[in-house]
């Protein structure tokens, strides 16, 4: 087993891919462009919208593959690889709950209703849709949640107060059967229970006809642990979590000093 057998390269954005100020490192154009030149094909794997994705590759968008919502909504192209969608009853329940609670006063949140074609709120309170914008580039603000028609991929809760402390435990039964997963200080994710990016890069790999051997994947926080389990050249940021650094075969650096794609380079120049 050689570097040279690698045909897939999957790579997390914030705190992986990205610079600190979530900038996209200068060298990565040129680079995409010799990775495609040997037959690699280069997949962002993020939590983030796949417009959102596409609007940061825009220049190279055709050539990449995508993993987005975590690993609920998987890509090639225009081609649809694979996706995971949340049960339409499911998510009106927690629409209804989510307004009830806000209502009696109990939290003060807004949900964004992540859907394949776009994302959808109701809520139209300032702070709320400022947050929406920086990470839903294509979004819709709709008189009516419940009557979205599209198939649902996530459900974001921004919780003014900080979703740990307040909208995790309010939704915290839905654990049982769904993810209810704190993805920041004020954003707690309702996803299905086998949605993470290690399944979807299996399902890449399966598409692309692609091996574990011949993949390599690059991570830095929780999220990242199945992305890594599901390729042999794992690669663990340096200021990554402890538990991905464990999980990791290899060592990257820092996000800061472009990590991610000095690697590449030593990789595809062996």
């Amino acid at each position: 087993m050689t570097v040279r057998d690698i045909r897939l390269i999957a790579v997390d954005m914030d705190g992986t891919l990205l610079l600190p100020d979530g900038s996209v490192p200068d060298g990565l154009w040129s680079l995409l462009g010799r990775l495609r030149e040997r037959g690699i094909a280069f997949a962002p794997a993020s939590g983030r919208q796949l417009a959102t994705l596409q609007q940061t590759f825009a220049a190279v968008d055709g050539e990449l593959d995508y993993i987005a919502e975590n690993g609920a909504y998987v890509v090639r192209g225009d081609v649809e690889v694979s996706s995971d969608a949340v049960d339409p009853a499911v998510a009106a329940s927690v629409v209804a709950r989510l307004r009830a609670a806000v209502a009696a006063g109990s939290l003060r949140a807004g949900l964004v209703v992540c859907g394949k074609r776009s994302a959808y709120v109701e809520d139209t309170d300032p702070r709320f849709l400022a947050e929406v914008e920086k990470y839903y580039a294509r979004r819709q603000i709709v008189e009516d949640l419940l009557a979205v028609d599209d198939q649902i991929l996530k459900l974001a809760i921004y919780d003014l107060d900080g979703g740990e402390r307040h909208s995790a435990p309010a939704f915290a039964d839905l654990a049982e059967t769904h993810q209810v997963v704190v993805s920041g200080h004020h954003w707690v994710d309702i996803m299905n229970a086998t949605v993470n990016k290690g399944v979807a890069l299996r399902a890449l790999q399966v598409a692309l006809g692609v091996t574990a051997e011949q993949t390599a994947a690059f991570g830095d926080y929780l999220n990242d642990l199945e992305l890594l389990g599901a390729a042999h050249w794992s690669y663990a940021m340096a200021d990554a979590h402890p538990d991905v650094v464990a999980a990791a075969r290899f060592r990257a650096p820092s996000n800061a000093d472009a990590g991610v794609l000095s690697v590449i380079e030593e990789l595809i120049a062996r």
